[in-house]
């Protein structure tokens, strides 16, 4: 009978009975205590391959490897499972180490025994007495722990390298770290900023600092926008938060503040540029039309509450227009600039000055008066101010240049008053100031309102007349001293939807004052040359004249002579038939422009007559420069020329002054047979007015001028 089978041994028994066949003999206790470690520890030979004598059990928790594995000698060597990248570092460095006679330690890669790569720390020597040739040490699993510093370290270098200033301070502000963002951003170094206290360093408002600091320490935490200051002195802004940090986590006791800050110098520098943008004008840096309407619509509602009265005034220069024209805008630029620092000048600093456009400026007078009263007389202060200061000249360039300024005042209480009431109140005084005169000030009256009313009304129904043709030319004959017609003058009627015709004495200053008068303009020379070319079709008409009356705002229009030299050609008239009627304020505004655009239209063909003689200004000099053809003597004249011996005086004087200077005289307004005899006797041979005929419409004036030709 065979013995029965013996049981096989463990693996763990395996190893435990190679040791002890292998290695010195150890205490029991001892060897119990090392293979419960979370550790391995080893004794080996110095042979450069690691051949084990002992290894605790703590090698397989490590490696996925018995005991048994290493200590067979046969099979896998420590040495082999050591990663082949480290392997000559590792036993380089254990040679060393053995060499001084030290001991070492180390941290390396495994591969597994399931081909996990894994970190090991091992710490170890050789003993002395060994002579070298015996080396023990301990292992321990260290990947995870170099995981968690290496985590540590990322961040540490993520926080160094972060492109935002990143600062620690301790909680009397001292500051205990400086990343290279604060660096760059600030432009100490970290040595130079670490114990510096972080208000003195950086804080240009110590106010906001001192707020911000509280904040975090009641609520744990701050964020907002702080101004810092950097090593070269400039003031920066920063996008700031502060978060406290708790050092001790059993007591939570608070130790630092971490402050983030993000430079937004450049963002806010754009927000700001956009905002002037928005809301300042370009050429004289003040406030624009939606700066004003924000700031007049506060003042309002804050009047509304308060009950207090302030006021609205509106400046506009007078004939500014003829600078632009006669110097170029940038004569006209420098002045807005000027007068713009003369207007600030004139208020208070609580008040606002703004431009609307153009050479119109505002002034918002603040509601701090109790009464409307108070309110105007502060405004009466300041209007008389705006007047005087533009009564000296402005030096432009090497030019000096006067002008003066009409204003427009109303007062404003929030309570009654809106914003389109004021700017309405405001924009009509300013009319009134312009119709008594100019260069004054006229407040807000409720006639002047309607008024104001009407005339935007008129203005609506004239845009409507031009866009349906309701405008009419008729013509009034000229007669030669044998009654014969010679030609005619174009006078403007509106022909209204119901029939009526409005003369221009009616609408026509209205035209002026909103610019229509340019369109109005340009539909009357159009319309008037078309109906000369038809009348040089025919023989009989051929050599009629057509006086055509030009504004003084359109003849000075840059583009008037292209726009004559388009109608000429869209309408086929030969120019020499057409005689422009100028008035004397025309000339005396701005003689070099007028005479310069008489010559290049005297070119082509064009004659002139100076309309309305004797009732300007006139001097010898201007006639005699201008390349006139005809002096026409104002109705005014003729009425009481036969019981008038002033009127007869310069009558007499108009005709002997054109026959000096070889120009032909009509004379305008002739309604009686003496007031005709008179003028022939005086030596003035053309005549037009109602003892010939009245203005014509064009059907009647062909019938009329054939049958007097």
């Amino acid at each position: 009978m065979s013995a029965p089978d013996r049981p096989q041994p463990s693996p763990v028994a395996e190893g435990r009975i190679a040791q002890e066949q292998h290695c010195d003999a150890q205490p029991l206790s001892l060897e119990m205590l090392l293979d419960n470690l979370p550790i391995a520890v080893y004794r080996c030979l110095n042979d450069g391959q690691c051949t084990m004598k002992y290894v605790s059990n703590g090698i397989e928790r490590l490696t996925g490897y018995s005991p048994a594995t290493f200590l067979s000698h046969t099979g896998v060597t420590f040495s082999s499972i050591i990663h082949p990248d480290d392997r000559n570092s590792v036993e380089r460095a254990i040679a060393l180490a053995i060499q001084q006679e030290r001991s070492f330690q180390l941290t390396y890669r495994i591969r597994c025994a399931n081909g996990e790569q894994r970190w090991v720390f091992e710490q170890g020597s050789a003993p002395p007495q060994a002579g070298g040739r015996i080396l023990e040490g301990i292992l321990f699993d260290y990947t995870q722990l170099r995981k968690a510093n290496m985590l540590v370290y990322e961040q540490a270098s993520y926080l160094q390298q972060a492109r935002d200033a990143i600062i620690a301070m301790d909680l009397n502000s001292r500051i205990t770290y400086w990343n290279n963002g604060a660096e760059r951003l600030y432009g100490w170094t970290a040595a130079e900023a670490r114990s510096k206290k972080f208000s003195e360093l950086l804080c240009e408002n110590l106010p906001a600092y001192h707020a911000a600091y509280e904040t975090t320490l009641a609520n744990g935490e701050w964020t907002g926008e702080l101004s810092h200051l950097r090593r070269d002195g400039v003031c920066i802004e920063t996008d700031t938060r502060w978060t406290l940090l708790a050092a001790d986590r059993e007591s939570g006791a608070p130790q630092k503040i971490l402050v983030i800050s993000t430079d937004i110098s450049e963002r806010k520098h754009n927000e700001a540029k956009i905002y002037r943008l928005a809301f300042f004008d370009a050429l004289t840096d003040l406030p624009n039309r939606a700066s004003l309407l924000d700031h007049l619509r506060r003042a309002l509602l804050g009047s509304a509450r308060s009950r207090k009265h302030g006021a609205l005034m509106f400046c506009d220069l007078d004939n500014f227009k003829y600078l632009n024209d006669s110097q170029g805008h940038a004569a006209g630029d420098m002045l807005l600039q000027a007068v713009a620092r003369r207007l600030e000048h004139c208020v208070r600093e609580a008040d606002m000055v703004a431009r609307l456009g153009g050479d119109e400026f505002v002034i918002l007078i603040q509601p701090v008066e109790d009464t409307r009263e108070g309110a105007a007389a502060q405004a009466e202060t300041v209007a008389t101010k705006v007047v005087a200061a533009m009564a000296a000249p402005f030096q432009l360039a090497e030019m000096n240049y006067s002008v003066s300024v009409s204003v427009g005042v109303a007062t404003m209480c929030g309570v009654v008053d809106t914003v389109e009431s004021i700017l309405r109140q405001a924009d009509a005084a300013m009319y009134q100031a312009k119709a008594c005169g100019r260069n004054t000030y006229r407040f807000h009256d409720p006639a002047v309102q309607a008024a104001w009313s009407a005339r935007a009304e008129l203005e609506g129904a004239m845009r409507r007349a031009l866009r349906d043709n309701e405008f009419v030319l008729h013509y009034q004959p000229q007669l030669d001293r044998s009654s014969r017609v010679i030609g005619a003058e174009a006078l403007l009627r509106w022909r209204l939807p119901d029939g009526r015709l409005l003369y221009p004495a009616e609408f026509i200053h209205a035209a002026e004052e909103s610019g229509l008068i340019i369109d109005i303009g340009r539909w009357v020379l159009r319309t008037a040359c078309a109906e000369l070319a038809r009348w040089q079709r025919w023989p009989d008409m051929a050599g009629l004249t057509l006086s055509v009356n030009v504004s003084a705002s359109q003849f000075i229009e840059p583009d008037f002579v292209p726009m004559l030299q388009g109608v000429f050609e869209e309408t086929g008239v030969q120019p020499s038939s057409l005689k422009l009627e100028l008035t004397e304020s025309l000339v005396v505004s701005d003689f070099t422009q007028t005479a310069r655009t008489m010559a290049m239209l005297k070119q082509r063909g064009i004659s002139f007559s100076l309309d309305d003689f004797g009732t300007g200004y006139s001097s010898l000099a201007y006639l005699r420069k201008l390349p006139l053809d005809q002096l026409k003597i104002d109705q005014s004249f003729m009425r009481d020329v036969l019981t008038d011996q002033n009127d007869a005086s310069i009558v007499r004087s108009i005709i002997a002054l054109g026959d000096s200077l070889g120009l032909q005289v009509i004379a305008e307004g002739v309604e009686t047979p003496g007031q005709r005899q008179f003028l022939s006797d005086a030596g003035c041979f053309i005549y037009q007015g109602f003892l010939y005929q009245h203005a014509l419409s064009s059907e009647n004036f062909t019938q009329y001028a054939r049958m007097v030709h």
